[in-house]
């Protein structure tokens, strides 16, 4: 998850060397269309304590900037939106979906989190009881379908480096919609083969792929 915001810097001037390393493409300018929207929103929480301590790893976003990207010019006519979110932003989540343009289905998929060295599931503290799993909401726009019935909801995978996803949600995407379609990443920290990404932290944990 790495904010990307039009107020956080993200369309701020790069050389064509730096804009080459940083970024596949400008969301604010560009003509590509998608199948598959992939995003991990930088969310800002109303607890200070959560979003302190997302803020000391990465620029947060208010909910109102994240609606208003422009998803929606980036769409195909049949698109899927896979979105990370955590329990207390539902609300909020699917608040964004409606605003890009999307209904929400399901959860595509429901991380089941290990411990860093993948022995053992990890627990969190928690406000009620201690949390472990986190959703990833699948949300859709026209009719698009899936080409495999056999993927999965759980992923059972250690923890990474803050707020970092496992990279075999990509994999499951790929298997479920088609190797062919064309997959966007918002908010990426990766440069993935067959994505295109775009974000302030893109690259930046390509060492960990």
């Amino acid at each position: 998850m790495g904010a990307a915001g039009q107020d956080s810097g993200c369309n701020s001037v790069k050389t064509e060397q730096q804009e080459e390393k940083t970024m596949e493409i400008n969301i604010f300018n560009t003509n590509k269309k998608y199948d598959v929207i992939y995003a991990d929103p930088p969310w800002r929480y109303n607890d200070r304590k959560c979003n302190g301590a997302c803020e000391h790893h990465y620029d947060t976003m208010t909910l109102e900037e994240i609606k208003k990207l422009p998803i929606k010019e980036l769409c195909e006519k049949d698109c899927v939106l896979f979105l990370w979110t955590t329990y207390p932003m539902l609300k909020e989540a699917l608040e964004v979906m409606e605003a890009w343009g999307f209904k929400y289905k399901s959860i595509a998929f429901q991380w089941i989190k290990l411990n860093r060295s993948g022995n053992g599931k990890f627990f969190g503290l928690g406000r009620w009881t201690r949390g472990n799993t986190e959703p990833c909401l699948l949300a859709v726009k026209g009719k698009p379908s899936r080409k495999s019935n056999s993927v999965s909801q759980l992923i059972e995978y250690p923890l990474g480096k803050h707020s970092a996803k496992p990279p075999i949600t990509r994999d499951k995407i790929k298997e479920l919609m088609g190797e062919e379609c064309k997959c966007l990443e918002l908010f990426a920290r990766n440069n993935i083969e067959g994505w295109d990404c775009w974000g302030n932290e893109v690259g930046k944990m390509d060492e960990v792929i």
